[in-house]
């Protein structure tokens, strides 16, 4: 019987869990902003976790820039407390990255919104059209 979860996603599940609380508990930089884990993506061979975040306000990674250096920096900092508090081996070098994810979504969904509403309008005005002829 196959495993319904592989080592690596739980690992990162656990990553992404640990990772939110320690940002939002230990970290105290002002350049930091708020910030949310999103997902994290760990390597095969569990030596490297991408984090992907996101930070309230920011909507692309340039402006998340200063964010991401900082926890870029934090990293170590952030894998040793990990470390602490797991009983794996090894812990992954952990490397931030924005995640454009949730600004596509947002515009995608304004993109059907604006649809679903000239298609609304399209029909209002041929039901217009068709009453007066």
């Amino acid at each position: 019987m196959a495993k319904e979860f592989s080592r690596t996603q739980r690992v990162a599940d656990f990553l992404k869990q640990e990772l939110a609380g320690l940002i939002q508990r230990e970290l105290r930089d002002p350049r930091l902003g708020m910030v949310s884990v999103t997902d994290v993506e760990v390597s095969r061979d569990l030596s490297h976790a991408r984090v992907l975040v996101t930070v309230l306000g920011r909507e692309s990674a340039e402006e998340a820039r200063e964010s991401l250096a900082v926890l870029n920096n934090a990293s170590g900092f952030l894998r040793s407390q990990v470390a602490r508090v797991s009983s794996a081996r090894t812990t992954p070098k952990l490397r931030f990255e924005f995640d454009q994810s949730i600004v596509r979504g947002a515009r995608i969904s304004q993109l059907i919104d604006d649809a679903v509403a000239a298609d609304r309008q399209h029909a209002a005005n041929r039901d217009d059209d068709q009453t007066e002829a």
